[in-house]
């Protein structure tokens, strides 16, 4: 086809080899082949950035990875909260005058509670009449609220006092409380989601201080050691809150700034920092690969910088070359839609619709970070979807490379194509486990809203696991059917299957199925169309319209629910 008989001649800077460690002078040499820019303070916080000038558009310099630095989290006794900025305490809502005594000017606290008869999920506030004045805010919690709810209430909990911008707060939950240990990691998680600043590109930056400590209250004597807290995990809640703070960040990222050749050296530059493998499958490399549903999505980009990242993770003492787990991710880091054009509204926000990819890459890092003891790979597809003389087209033919053969339908049912060589060539490694995640399909949305994501799987005894992992994780998903007989919806003429069909019914289920041609019977896999990458408002505990959804439910998954669990590669 005439597609794939393109040379690439212009990402000659790219890797495309065998795997690679990323030195700092691989990585500082790869940001001059790209017309990346380095600072020395840059360099010393490891911070990326860039600047973009591009035939007539203003240049931009901006970051293309957030700041490392994360809260300091120590404990003390409730009495002594005096001098912190706020105090946030979550008690039942069936709560007496007692659950307030461990608090300082438990009195005022008491006079608060009784205003009114409190209701589950409430919020109330009041001043301490000490010489901070410091914010009290009081949250309550019914004895049957899940991990969702108690997210859901931390978050408007830390809403209420961010007008204030402390900078120091304490953390409390009543030991009457049922589940007092998930309450704290709930509050836990909303405070480092709090204070984490998203990217802005104002000419004057504002003012405006950060959460610097967090501070989880005792009831005890003596306060716990810093980490040392039976009550919460504390290196677990913060791999998790920068993993989500980093999808937030990438997804937040305009398109000029985090197109692919950005994408490419923020990855790199994030392989390099924390020490794991790297190669980057350029267009060339692709091509040899026989990738060519992917290819037929760069093929419009006007510059040859799209690829496939492949990242890997293996813990201290065990190199196994094949992984336990593998990781996908759509990368699509902007989405016009291609030849089938997206309208204004539905085009408005592509720039989001690398999520999957991003949250691979952090749980890739969560993990690296907590030392777990498997090995994980990740594989990240990006690429931007535009339109252009070189474009793919409805009813082209197009061989992926696993040998499957895709009549292609709709030019705006790019993710699938680049999913579906991304997870042939992910295959070829022979993981136990494989999961995708991807901002796939509307359907999904309209089924579900953005309060939930949907997961299918092709292992029908993996979907309580699935499902569990979302209930106790907070980011909540739903499962659905994907039996064999939806094949039938993707039958073609002239090709293997049908990229989707014409009319779009059920097209969360069919991209499924279309995806699983891709991934061989003898892996188990999951997918998860992420219905709740963005939502307006924001989501549970984080208070920003891209919600970072993902991480913490496959670090759940992966890491409390054993997936891997009797899995057999």
């Amino acid at each position: 086809m005439r597609r794939q008989q393109r040379t690439c001649v212009r990402n000659r800077a790219y890797t495309s080899g065998a795997m690679i460690r990323v030195s700092p002078a691989m990585v500082k040499q790869a940001g001059r082949a790209e017309g990346m820019r380095v600072s020395a303070s840059a360099r010393q916080n490891f911070r990326v950035s860039r600047r973009i000038a591009r035939s007539g558009r203003q240049s931009v310099r901006a970051a293309l990875l957030p700041p490392q630095t994360m809260p300091v989290v120590t404990h003390a006794q409730a009495g002594s909260a005096g001098n912190l900025d706020a105090v946030l305490a979550i008690v039942p809502d069936n709560a007496t005058a007692a659950a307030f005594d461990p608090l300082p000017e438990s009195a005022r606290w008491r006079e608060l509670h009784a205003r009114s008869r409190p209701r589950s999920g409430s919020v109330r506030t009041t001043v301490l009449a000490n010489r901070r004045q410091t914010l009290a805010v009081t949250g309550y919690i019914g004895s049957d609220a899940g991990t969702f709810q108690r997210l859901a209430l931390a978050g408007r909990m830390l809403k209420e006092c961010s007008a204030r911008t402390p900078q120091t707060i304490g953390l409390f939950v009543s030991p009457a409380l049922a589940a007092a240990p998930a309450a704290l990691e709930a509050l836990l998680a909303a405070a480092l989601a709090q204070a984490f600043q998203m990217p802005a590109f104002r000419a004057r930056e504002r003012g405006g201080n950060r959460i610097q400590r967090v501070v989880l209250l005792d009831t005890g004597r003596k306060p716990r050691a810093a980490g040392k807290d039976a009550r919460v995990d504390v290196p677990f809640a913060i791999a998790a809150a920068r993993g989500n703070n980093l999808v937030r960040w990438l997804g937040a990222l305009p398109p000029n700034i985090l197109d692919a050749r950005g994408y490419h050296t923020a990855v790199a530059t994030l392989a390099r920092r924390h020490g794991l493998g790297f190669r980057w499958l350029n267009e060339s490399a692709l091509r040899r690969a026989g990738a060519n549903a992917f290819l037929a999505v760069s093929s419009g980009n006007s510059r040859r910088e799209a690829g496939i990242a492949h990242l890997t993770y293996r813990p201290p003492r065990n190199r196994a070359r094949a992984p336990d787990v593998a990781l996908v991710g759509k990368g699509i880091v902007f989405d016009t839609g291609g030849v089938n054009l997206k309208t204004h509204r539905s085009m408005l926000d592509m720039h989001t619709d690398m999520s999957g990819s991003a949250v691979a890459l952090a749980t890739l890092l969560a993990l690296a970070e907590l030392r777990a003891p498997i090995a994980v790979d990740a594989w990240l597809a990006i690429t931007e979807n535009h339109i252009g003389p070189d474009a793919y087209r409805p009813q082209e033919i197009v061989t992926a490379s696993n040998g499957v053969t895709i009549q292609v339908i709709h030019t705006d049912a790019e993710g699938r194509m680049v999913l579906a060589d991304t997870l042939a060539l992910a295959a070829r490694t022979r993981p136990r486990f494989m999961i995708d995640f991807a901002t796939l399909t509307g359907a999904c949305v309209y089924s579900l809203t953005e309060r939930m994501s949907g997961v299918l799987t092709n292992r029908a005894d993996l979907a309580g696991k699935l499902v569990a992992a979302g209930r106790t994780s907070g980011e909540r998903v739903w499962h659905f059917p994907s039996d064999a007989d939806f094949d039938s919806d993707l039958e073609s003429k002239i090709a293997d299957i049908l990229q989707c069909s014409a009319d779009g019914k059920g097209d969360h289920i069919l991209a499924t199925r279309f995806l699983g041609r891709f991934v061989p019977d003898e892996i188990a896999w999951a997918h998860v169309d992420l219905s709740s990458a963005t939502r307006s408002g924001g989501l549970a505990h984080i208070n920003t319209d891209v919600t970072g959804f993902g991480v913490r439910y496959a670090l759940e998954l992966i890491l409390r629910h054993d997936i891997l669990k009797g899995l057999k590669r």
